[in-house]
């Protein structure tokens, strides 16, 4: 199924794997709506805006929208899919990408940090869901592909050694863990809708600004990133299969390309 004519929502597509992904699915023929918060660089740690990410895509003959969008705020959510209606007149695919970390341990990190995380990282996937599908209802049907991570694996049963001990951020993974189990359920409610939902990680860590973030300095920022391309070509190829005959998946982005 070609790309050619279908609307794309990236929700957190300002930089990192969500500028990637938006790039690609542009670069296959999807109008993109590149969505996220930053206008303009903040922290030089953080290149990357709404508008140069719209700004490169449509430098390589493609089309892009930039669309100011907060996770955490419901009229924000609203408003990035009627400024997409308005614009194109359908939604065709979800990107659900966004995402924040928080340090800390259970017992030190910040309450404010910890309801910031499940925000962003959770509420904020389900209400953009929401937002969208009663367009791609009336659409049709659509793709709703929520980013996830290899860190929603579980260690399982202890007791345990080293070398299962994860570092980093405190809810991350169980986040994703919880966000897995939501977008299959969420396949099977909305497979007669012909809306699929998906799930698709990075087989491995990328290098981007979001990820050396913490260890990056500031007054000497490390700008050498690594692009996700294999997320954006793996995007591109589930977005390209029939919604009815492809749902409730758990993917990884080179084992998607390595068996399509």
């Amino acid at each position: 199924m070609s790309l050619d004519g279908k609307v794309a929502i990236v929700a957190g597509a300002s930089r990192g794997i969500g500028a990637d992904i938006a790039r690609h699915l542009a670069a296959a023929g999807a109008k993109t709506a590149v969505a996220a918060r930053t206008e303009t660089v903040q922290d030089p740690r953080l290149p990357g805006t709404i508008h140069s990410v719209a700004q490169a895509i449509a430098d390589d003959g493609g089309t892009a929208l930039p669309v100011v969008l907060n996770l955490r705020d419901a009229e924000s959510i609203m408003a990035c899919a009627q400024t997409v209606m308005d614009e194109w007149g359908r939604i065709d695919i979800l990107v659900n990408n966004a995402a924040i970390f928080i340090p800390g341990t259970i017992e030190s990190a910040r309450e404010r940090h910890i309801h910031l995380s499940l925000e962003v990282n959770y509420i904020g996937y389900i209400m953009m869901m929401r937002a969208v599908i009663p367009h791609m209802r009336e659409g049709g049907g659509g793709h709703i592909i929520n980013i996830s991570s290899r860190g929603a694996i579980p260690p399982g049963p202890g007791p345990y050694g080293d070398e299962v001990r994860r570092g980093g951020d405190l809810l991350y993974g169980g986040i994703k863990a919880g966000l897995e189990h939501f977008s299959q359920s969420q396949a099977v409610e909305l497979q007669d809708d012909n809306i699929a939902v998906n799930v698709l990680s990075p087989e491995s860590g990328y290098r981007t600004p979001g990820l050396i973030f913490a260890g990056n300095d500031p007054e000497n920022p490390d700008l050498n990133f690594e692009a996700a391309d294999p997320m954006g070509e793996a995007t591109v190829w589930v977005c390209e299969q029939e919604p009815s005959g492809y749902t409730g998946n758990i993917l990884y982005d080179r084992s998607v390309l390595a068996g399509a």
